[in-house]
């Protein structure tokens, strides 16, 4: 009995530790963390290489180390709010107009560095573009040595906007080459588990509820509104243990597997042969999305059920 609530003891311990530290289940694909590391990898080597022949520099005038924080955001959580252009780009470059202004006005490096980031998050809120980053680039303006301090206000176009740049232009084209991927965000995805506006059921969260509740909460969250969007519907069809059925296979419908990585799959029913008999009942499909893109094949509609997740729509 003692060896029992030994054990239960252990068990609470480790779970408050767990809660504290914010320790969760790692549910992310070995595909998805491969395809990160190998962005990072990609994305940084090209910062330097494209940096160097454009301005010759070298160390923290060549790349400054914010960039390797910026790189984990649009490569490890390329649908993050905060990994979003408008704060990649925004964030750090409103830090660094902030970082090299406060090297110039306060005299003593100790409060000029603490005002410099300190500024430069209430810019970034301010402005909507929060990029944690942007407190490294800001700090870097103020700390950075003689390289960086030598180039003043150039800071902000070489190397930030050079660098910011280059990112940009590598998330884009790199994260868009795996079908499962999209960024940025909003103006990729071509598909959403959301229906049009004029067919959502009543059991759907509302946009603005989801703000209102944020706001309620005073709560900054590196997830777009749409995502959490997301994220409520499919916790309550995972709820309801929704299931599709052989008759909500429709003509012209788009469906997917809800499959992560390389597996992830959307097809759309372009053709069937309606038959009372299940074996006969048949339907002829082409994915248009993710693994075996653009091929078509046939199934019966009972396959087909087993095989899609759910039901998604164009995102318009």
């Amino acid at each position: 009995m003692d060896k029992q609530n030994e054990s239960r003891g252990f068990l609470h311990w480790v779970g408050r530790v767990q809660r504290f530290m914010a320790i969760e289940i790692d549910s992310v694909s070995t595909a998805e963390k491969l395809v990160a590391t190998l962005g990072g990898i990609i994305g940084i080597s090209l910062i330097a290489f494209i940096s160097f022949q454009v301005t010759g520099a070298s160390g923290a005038a060549l790349i400054v180390p914010s960039m390797g924080a910026s790189a984990v955001l649009v490569f490890a959580v390329p649908h993050g709010k905060l990994s979003q252009p408008w704060a990649l780009i925004g964030g750090n470059l409103v830090s660094a107009i902030v970082g090299v202004t406060c090297y110039k006005l306060v005299p003593d490096p100790f409060l000029a560095a603490g005002m410099a980031v300190g500024l430069a998050i209430g810019t970034m809120h301010v402005l909507g573009c929060i990029h944690p980053p942007g407190g490294a680039t800001a700090l870097a303006a103020v700390i950075g040595g003689p390289a960086i301090n030598s180039l003043g206000y150039g800071y902000v176009i070489a190397p930030i906007l050079l660098n910011v740049s280059i990112i940009f232009i590598v998330a884009l084209a790199f994260n868009n080459f795996f079908p499962w991927r999209r960024y940025p965000a909003a103006a990729m995805m071509r598909f959403t588990d959301q229906k049009p506006a004029a067919a959502k059921e009543a059991s759907v969260v509302d946009r603005h509820a989801i703000e209102q509740a944020l706001a309620d909460m005073d709560l900054v969250m590196d997830v777009t509104t749409e995502d959490l969007q997301r994220v409520i519907q499919l916790s309550l069809d995972h709820a309801r243990h929704k299931q599709l059925t052989a008759r909500q296979i429709t003509l012209d419908h788009f469906y997917t597997n809800g499959k992560h990585g390389p597996e992830w799959s959307v097809r759309r029913i372009i053709d069937e042969s309606v038959s009372d008999d299940p074996k006969r009942d048949m339907v002829i499909y082409r994915v248009v999305e993710g693994s075996a893109f653009n091929t078509a094949s046939s199934c019966t509609r009972e396959e087909f059920a087993r095989w899609a997740a759910r039901e998604v729509f164009v995102n318009k």
